[in-house]
């Protein structure tokens, strides 16, 4: 309500002359990026983000998961260990698994490197996951005793702690591909996928 301030409800196409601040996101209209790139003088620069699956909290086997933070007391995550057989038969699945398609404007391979897809780390060789999210360093499995060959770490999705997502686990797996995959940690056999993982290109100048 400020008097200086004039506010138009209406789409623009072209960047204005003189000092702007543009912020569009997250869907700029096809005019307006032609305007952008025009103005800047090249094409956009993208990398591929995603985001990881939920599970119901019900749905997870306590019985094969216990509650515990890496670095000492809490119990801010559930744990979902595997032996090495589980997790050896795991990964060979995780990277057959059919991935999603691409657009062609999507074909090219730029990851931000913070948030790779499960899949993408697990290509890198069988160790790179168990060296990386599933690194099983600071957890003891109450039941064995002993520190597991991996785990898997649900993280609370909610204030009620109805929903958990995996960490780590950003994916472009076909959705089925998902739900049999993800069904093969032990503790999520029986899971009930809420949010299935999915993967969009981020544009920037």
């Amino acid at each position: 309500s400020d008097p200086l301030v004039t506010v138009e409800r209406k789409e623009i196409q072209e960047i204005p002359e003189g000092p702007a601040i543009i912020a569009t996101g997250p869907l700029t209209s096809d005019p307006l990026a032609r305007s952008l790139s025009r103005t800047v003088g090249e094409n956009f620069l993208s990398f591929f983000d995603a985001v990881s699956p939920v599970v119901t909290a019900e749905s997870i086997d306590m019985t094969r998961a216990f509650r515990g933070s890496r670095w000492g007391p809490g119990d801010d995550y559930i744990n979902c260990p595997m032996t090495r057989e589980e997790y050896e038969a795991f990964h060979a699945a995780l990277v057959s698994a059919e991935r999603a398609p691409r657009h062609d404007f999507e074909k090219d391979d730029r990851y931000f490197e913070g948030c790779l897809p499960v899949e993408v780390i697990a290509s890198r060789g069988v160790d790179t996951l168990r060296f990386g999210p599933l690194r099983p360093v600071g957890l003891k499995d109450p039941v064995s005793g002993e520190e597991p060959w991996a785990v898997v770490q649900l993280r609370q999705e909610n204030t009620a702690g109805t929903l958990y997502n995996l960490v780590g686990f950003q994916t472009n797996l076909r959705w089925p591909e998902q739900e049999r995959v993800f069904r093969m940690i032990p503790a999520l056999s029986g899971a009930e996928f809420v949010r299935l993982g999915v993967m969009h290109r981020n544009i920037y100048v």
